[in-house]
């Protein structure tokens, strides 16, 4: 049974459970009969709310973007001012998202379910490439002669990370992709120790 409040309105309850369900066991395997029952909203109340399960996929989506982006935020700015180390604290905090246990990225999760063209498909890229340009900028910001490269690395080594802590070892996945950062932005900012 969901952990959601009833005390909430109903689509902000049947959202919140569609996070944890998606999350946790896949879009495809959480029928919507499953999320009414965890939601406690009536069939009638759910595609009030959403049309069809597509547009709760997408709800879902767009949420997990802005909780994954105010995450990346959050764990730059505990790093610092320096840009640098700013990169470096989103490694930091894939650490401790894998000691907490991870089940790796939400947005690669759901496009191992769906095909390109779909709406996930296009919602995950729009995702993937929003957080690349602000890695990017954050490169830029570093100093990085080419921010380009260095964001597309950067931003690859955590989407590698995420998809490794799904399957196992994610200690160890994390504290990996944490050297390799660091490596990177050595290389890639040298003038900014």
């Amino acid at each position: 049974m969901s952990t959601v409040s009833t005390q909430r309105p109903a689509r902000e309850r049947i959202l919140d459970t569609a996070c944890e369900l998606f999350y946790a066991h896949g879009i495809h395997a959480v029928g919507v009969d499953r999320l009414i029952a965890e939601s406690e909203v009536a069939k009638a109340t759910l595609y009030k709310q959403f049309p069809s399960k597509d547009d709760v996929v997408a709800a879902y989506l767009r949420r997990m973007d802005d909780r994954w982006r105010r995450q990346l935020r959050s764990a730059a700015l505990a790093a610092g001012d320096d840009p640098r180390e700013q990169l470096f604290g989103l490694f930091v905090a894939l650490e401790h998202a894998a000691q907490d246990g991870t089940l790796g990225c939400a947005f690669i999760n759901a496009v191992a379910e769906y095909n390109p063209g779909s709406t996930p498909h296009a919602i995950t890229a729009e995702h993937k490439r929003a957080v690349r340009t602000w890695v990017r900028d954050l490169a830029a910001a570093a100093g990085a002669a080419d921010p380009d490269t260095l964001a597309f690395q950067l931003t690859l080594l955590i989407d590698g990370t995420l998809a490794a802590t799904r399957v196992e070892h994610a200690d160890v996945a994390a504290e990996a992709a944490k050297r390799a950062a660091r490596d990177l932005l050595d290389a890639a900012c040298p003038g900014s120790d």
